[in-house]
């Protein structure tokens, strides 16, 4: 992979309940959630920074700004350990006002809402960023982005740029950085027994690094714990897309097959965990052609995930993280996106071509689209339309097999 450049503030360590410094300044992030509290909160206020959360969950809001603290719970097989994020509070998001004046003075700003709230969050930053530059405040803000979007930076830019007049939108190119960020933690969903009655606790695995796009910060860098600005960027960014995130669902959709419930119960099953290996390997291949990177780092990337994936303190189930199919099968997504990286280079792809059929047959607890659109036109109707294959190719006519072989076992 790339040269790295890490930012370690001065005095950092990775013991969870160490801050750097006094906090001085203030980070706003949109999204109190899973990543948003368990990641970027969290690295946030280990930078000395008072975290300022922007979320539209009134319980989280109250909690937060009466406890003006939360646990985060370092799970593993080696064991837990639990620290108190410290120096936070929140603010309602549908309170634009509000929402405004908090970019006003802000030294950086981060987002983990979804891809699909991105717009409901960009006229809130327009007229915070409008207030901000009227108040004679033009230091650079950059927007750290941690969104399965590709191309987040650019879209989320041109979303606050419409807020914006001529000059606002001059300000904007000149001002605040949209910086692509790759996220690679792995966060639960948490449950009523996991929180033990407080609704901010959340469990998180001990990863904690946050490469970021070098190329992309206006003026100064902010100083965050673990974060690594990269350039290129590109290659994270497909390494966590069709690695990691293919992996991950590889895992899922096998696992399912063979009735597991658990992401580690699946991994534990060697011929599960072979498969998805091959699969991860496949796309370390096209990676490394593609963005002329070296092999060897990406392998031992996804030999490390796959231990991670066995971290059975997460809990994390197979029908989260096999669940929204339309998605997940898209054509610039993990599994699609992954195989035409290796058509693309010439490269072998029978791993991922039976993670896609193994994805056919999954029982999606949150779209019947997939399912609906098979039982109409076969499996052959969801390859070509959703995932935009020609479903006269041989990569269809082998997922069709594939189909086959697994409805058979």
């Amino acid at each position: 992979m790339p040269t790295r450049n890490c930012i370690r503030p001065s005095g950092a360590s990775s013991a969870a309940n160490e801050r750097i410094g006094s906090i001085v300044r203030k980070a706003v992030q949109f999204g109190a959630g899973n990543i948003g509290r368990g990641f970027i909160g969290q690295l946030f206020s280990k930078s000395g920074y008072e975290v300022a959360f922007v979320e539209v969950d009134p319980a989280i809001v109250a909690a937060m700004n009466a406890e003006r603290g939360y646990p985060v719970r370092v799970v593993s097989e080696a064991g837990d350990s639990e620290s108190l994020v410290e120096g936070v509070r929140a603010v309602d998001g549908r309170d634009r006002d509000l929402v405004a004046g908090e970019i006003v003075d802000a030294a950086v700003v981060g987002t983990a809402v979804g891809a699909g709230i991105l717009p409901r969050i960009a006229p809130n930053l327009a007229l915070g960023l409008e207030r901000r530059w009227r108040s004679g405040n033009l230091e650079p803000l950059n927007v750290i982005l941690c969104e399965n979007l590709a191309g987040a930076d650019e879209a989320f830019r041109a979303m606050v740029a419409s807020y914006l007049d001529a000059e606002g939108a001059r300000k904007l190119d000149s001002l605040v950085g949209f910086v692509r960020a790759s996220v690679g933690r792995m966060v639960p969903v948490m449950t009523e027994a996991m929180r033990e009655g407080n609704p901010l606790r959340i469990w998180v695995e001990p990863y904690d690094h946050l490469p970021v796009d070098a190329e992309a910060f206006a003026g100064t860098p902010p100083k965050v714990f673990n974060m690594e600005r990269v350039s290129p960027f590109e290659p994270y960014i497909q390494r966590k897309l069709y690695i990691h995130n293919m992996g991950h669902a590889a895992v899922a959709y096998r696992g399912a097959l063979a009735g597991f419930r658990l992401i580690w119960e699946a991994v534990g099953d060697a011929g599960i965990a072979a498969a998805a290996r091959r699969a991860m390997g496949e796309s370390a291949a096209a990676i490394a052609a593609d963005q002329g990177v070296p092999l060897g780092p990406l392998l031992e990337h996804a030999d490390e995930l796959l231990e991670r994936f066995a971290n059975r303190k997460l809990g994390d189930t197979i029908e989260r993280v096999g669940r929204d199919l339309p998605r997940k099968l898209a054509p610039g997504d993990r599994l699609v996106g992954a195989l035409r990286l290796c058509e693309k280079h010439g490269l072998p792809r029978e791993g991922i071509l039976e993670a896609l059929a193994a994805a056919l047959l999954f029982k999606d607890p949150a779209s019947g689209a997939i399912a609906d659109l098979i039982a109409r036109g076969g499996p052959s109707a969801v390859i070509e339309t959703v995932c935009g294959l020609d479903p006269r190719g041989a990569d269809a006519a082998r997922i069709l097999e594939l189909c086959d072989n697994f409805g058979e076992a």
